[in-house]
């Protein structure tokens, strides 16, 4: 059947694509911290090793000792003073604490007018991937319709049509599950 392989890698690029936004969104919603400390809050730190601008968790064993704190134990005592200054110029709200061995950041309790701001900025982070799923519904339809014009009948592409607007509506609850669920969380006192 001609064109129907194109059309199949047209429908696997579009879903990885949408797939990917899915995952994007599932690691931003991990670093919005609601309220109880988790290493994924401060994932997002560069530290200069060496000159290189390098993630923390690969110069520094980072965990959580109880709800609301943090551990730092960097691998060289060296870069204890590089890590404080790294979470501090990230500017995530914390306060780092060294003890010469190790750095403790104590998480703050979230005020109302904060949790409201986190959920603004959930739902925009859920919008962005919505957009990026759009981007790869645009890809998915113009190539049905550029095949329907090359000679694939028009009405299995009226049906392939159905089906990206089916993969893009599960899509879709799906962000809007995750986007809920992560504003359920912090609105939880």
């Amino acid at each position: 059947m001609q064109f129907q392989e194109e059309i199949q890698d047209i429908f696997k690029s579009g879903k990885a694509e949408m797939e990917h936004a899915l995952g994007h969104l599932e690691n931003e919603l991990v670093s919005v911290r609601a309220g109880k400390a988790s290493p994924a809050m401060i994932s997002s730190v560069l530290v200069p090793y060496y000159g290189t601008p390098t993630p923390i968790n690969q110069v520094a064993n980072v965990a959580t000792s109880d709800a609301r704190t943090i551990t730092i134990q960097p691998w060289e005592k060296t870069l204890i003073g590089a890590i404080e200054k790294a979470i501090f110029e990230a500017n995530l709200g914390f306060t780092p604490q060294n003890n010469g061995e190790m750095i403790i950041i104590t998480v703050p309790m979230l005020t109302e007018e904060r949790r409201k701001d986190l959920v603004k900025q959930v739902k925009k982070l859920g919008e962005d991937a919505k957009v990026s799923v759009r981007n790869a519904r645009k890809k998915m339809m113009d190539g049905i319709h550029k095949y329907v014009k090359e000679g694939y009948p028009e009405d299995n592409g009226k049906r392939k049509e159905t089906e990206v607007e089916d993969i893009v509506k599960n899509f879709n609850a799906r962000i809007d599950n995750m986007v809920q669920k992560k504003d359920e969380e912090l609105m939880k006192v």
